[in-house]
């Protein structure tokens, strides 16, 4: 059973998992190379539980302790619980849902291994705004996506705030990073996917001409806000591909553009 530990210093060592939340930069070094993710909140914390993460500590203020009860029946692991102002303290800001657990990482699977059980497969290039990850990640577990590929220079997907805007839906579609870019798209169009590029550029073909729901096997590759997709992995794709606009609207944010273009790759597909 866990042990359920009332911590009153914000110094405390046994909180540094939780120190200095806010600082991306710090965090983005520390997390992966400390083997650890932060979860926010009652349901993302489950979720991460289901999804067969370990936990390392929970960190909660004292009315969240009865609603995580279960969670923390079956841990072996430390609870701190803490006040509303010493967790504002040691994160750096107000925790306004209360629950925060440290988790576990597990190895990423080779993008092969991904590849070989897919159909339907999201490729972001340089995408490096948390909420957009996020955001994608959501969409893509909910239309029905089956895998995600991550060019080196991605932002982390289990970063704290892409993991609380996907509402845990990093952790339903299994991801990889592709070790060269954009040489590892060659992997991509070798194992049978047509890998579709999605631009605003008006001389692309619309998603229903291309009908990527009829094709057996798509990959498609999505570019940061703003800049979209660089020319090196324009080149590398099999064809580009866009959403129409009208009232002079020249581009979607690229987390409603994935959301559309990922209904346009699955919309027939039987759902599981």
């Amino acid at each position: 059973m866990a042990e359920i530990v009332t911590v009153e210093d914000p110094e405390d060592p046994r909180l540094h998992d939780y120190t200095d939340l806010t600082d991306v930069e710090l965090r983005r070094r520390r997390e992966p190379a400390e083997g650890l993710f932060i979860a926010e909140g009652e349901k993302v914390i489950r979720r991460a539980g289901e999804a067969g993460y370990a936990m390392r500590s929970m960190l909660l203020s004292a009315k969240w302790v009865e609603p995580m009860r279960d969670v923390i029946d079956a841990l072996t692991v430390p609870v701190y619980v803490v006040d509303p102002e010493l967790a504002e303290r040691v994160t750096g800001y107000h925790v306004h849902r209360g629950a925060l657990a440290s988790m576990r990482r597990k190895p990423l699977p080779a993008a092969a291994d991904l590849l070989r059980g897919a159909r339907r497969v999201v490729v972001m290039e340089a995408v490096n705004d948390h909420t957009n990850i996020g955001a994608i990640f959501r969409s893509a577990a909910a239309l029905g996506m089956d895998a995600v590929l991550l060019s080196p220079d991605c932002a982390d997907p289990l970063y704290r705030r892409s993991v609380k805007v996907s509402m845990g839906a990093v952790f339903s579609v299994p991801h990889a990073r592709l070790e060269q870019w954009p040489g590892s798209l060659a992997a991509v169009t070798e194992a049978g996917f047509d890998l579709l590029a999605l631009t605003p550029d008006a001389g692309a073909r619309s998603l229903d001409e291309a009908a990527p729901h009829r094709r057996d096997r798509v990959a498609l590759m999505l570019g940061a806000e703003g800049d979209g997709l660089s020319r090196r992995a324009l080149a590398a794709a099999d064809e580009p591909v866009r959403i129409p606009m009208s009232h002079g609207v020249d581009s979607l944010n690229v987390g409603a553009a994935a959301a559309v273009a990922f209904y346009a790759v699955t919309a027939g597909r039987p759902r599981d």
